[in-house]
Formats: structure tokens, sequence, C-alpha cells
């Protein structure tokens, strides 16, 4: 079975290659992971289009955890699973977790084989702290 996928979506491309970039580091190759940030002119801001890709990028038939930084992304980021085939939205969650510690718990419990459910609960515990 595989590994529950991470996706990290940022307004800034640089907080979120950073952040997959600790993931990495915590977690090494274990996780499938992508992530994206900025708008397509290269300002700040999500693209629904750049979001889409790192969800094909980090998908795994076990699910797809996302983690987002401000409003925009998450809407951006809800959209965007509302665009895909209902066999992959039903297996894409936005998490409401803190971006960055986020990200890191939920690779973390992706990488020992949590389900999809147990890696966005374990995320969101986050926001309760």
């Amino acid at each position: 079975m595989s590994n529950v996928g991470i996706v990290i979506v940022s307004h800034s491309p640089l907080v979120a290659e950073g952040t997959a970039d600790m993931v990495r580091q915590m977690v090494g190759d274990e996780v499938p992971l992508a992530w994206c940030g900025g708008d397509p002119d290269g300002g700040l801001g999500t693209s629904v289009e750049a979001i889409l890709a790192a969800i094909d990028k980090a998908w795994s038939e076990a699910g797809v955890a996302m983690l987002v930084d401000l409003g925009g992304a998450e809407t951006n980021s809800e959209m965007a699973v509302e665009m895909l085939p209902p066999e992959r939205g039903g297996k894409v969650v936005v998490c409401n977790a803190p971006i960055v510690e986020g990200a890191v718990i939920a690779a973390t419990e992706a990488s020992g084989g949590a389900s999809l459910q147990e890696v966005r609960r374990t995320a969101e515990e986050l926001s309760a702290l």
C-alpha cells in the first residue's frame, strides 16, 4: 500500500518550497510530495491549475492531504478538488492546520502508513493548540 501524499499550497513559492524541503528532510522519500505557490505572473497568490498539477504529482491511491497558508489558497484548493474526477476528488482533503507544522506532522504520519483521515486528524489537532 502506498502512503498518503502531501501537497503544500502557499501564496509564496519560497514558503511552499521551503516547507516541502523541511518535509523531505524529516521523512525522506517515503511520502509523495508536491508544492506550488505564487500566481502565474510570479507574484504572491495561488493558481488552481498549479494546484491540480501538484495533486497529480503527489497522487497516491491512499489519498492526498493538502496544507494551505491563507484563505485564497484554501479556496483555490477546494476549487481544484471539485474539478477532479469523482474517484479522485473523494481522496483529497484540505487540512485546517498550520502550513509548516501541519505539513511536517502530516507527512510524518503518512510515512508510517496512516490513513488519509488519520493524517488529516493529526494535522488538524495542531489548530486546537
